[in-house]
């Protein structure tokens, strides 16, 4: 039986848990549930976190400007970022691999064909792609948008069946809901235009999206026929209770 393909985007709000450390619980917790659905879905992951991971271990002296320093600690942080995940993950029985992307990759056709190729190589093997920017010579996620984009363009270059976007609110909400301060899930979304209205944009505070960067994601997405969720990441077991409907989470069809 052929597996349905998804794409796993994690924020570093997720991957910390909103602290200031990359938590290695977390990271278990979606390894534990790929492998307890490794016979019905391949994932691939595309995983901010570098910089939050660097700065558990250093503070950079500098004189330099602000985003040169990101990408500085972006290149500490994604050893050690893949360390964590290959711990964790082998001890589940789950082999991870690391590939470092840039979004001028994207407009090239050979690059392309030769990200599509290398991702299927790996998942045929049962290698799970842990995909980030790469921060040290490219200033988009750190800029624009968590890698919310790259997980959008990667997952429509190679047929991802699903893009779930794992983010630390249940999904978007309302905007009245978000005034009145009893946020309210929309479920379900067909136009992405009515959506842009309900959105606020205010940004996460390790991430350096925000809605809106989602809905650009999802609107990649859409544009390839690829259905986005997007779900609260902070929650145990939230791949698994969103695939069987008993969380609240937005869909863009």
């Amino acid at each position: 039986m052929k597996r349905k393909r998804i794409l796993l985007k994690i924020g570093s709000n997720t991957l910390t848990k909103e602290t200031d450390h990359i938590s290695r619980g977390k990271i278990e917790d979606i390894g534990r549930q790929i492998a307890k659905l490794n016979d019905q879905y391949e994932f691939i992951i595309v995983s901010s976190g570098a910089i939050a991971a660097a700065k558990q271990f250093v503070k950079l002296e500098h004189n330099g400007e602000e985003i040169t320093v990101k990408q500085a600690l972006a290149s500490i942080g994604q050893p050690h970022l893949m360390r964590i995940f290959q711990e964790n993950f082998r001890e589940l029985g789950l082999f991870t691999s690391q590939c470092l992307l840039s979004y001028s990759d994207f407009e090239k056709q050979v690059s392309k064909e030769n990200i599509r190729n290398t991702i299927n190589v790996l998942v045929a093997n049962n290698f799970i792609p842990i995909i980030n920017e790469n921060d040290t010579v490219a200033t988009d996620e750190i800029k624009f948008g968590d890698n919310d984009k790259l997980a959008a363009l990667t997952a429509a270059l190679i047929n991802a069946d699903l893009l779930i976007i794992a983010t630390n609110t249940n999904g978007i909400y309302t905007k009245e809901s978000i005034e009145t301060n009893d946020p309210k899930t929309i479920t379900q979304v067909q136009s992405l235009a009515s959506l842009e209205k309900e959105i606020s944009n205010s940004k996460s505070s390790h991430g350096t999206g925000g809605m809106q960067s989602k809905i650009e994601a999802a609107t990649i997405a859409q544009n390839a026929n690829i259905e986005t969720w997007i779900v609260n990441g902070i929650q145990e077991n939230f791949i698994i209770n969103a695939l069987e409907n008993k969380i609240a989470f937005t869909t863009i069809k």
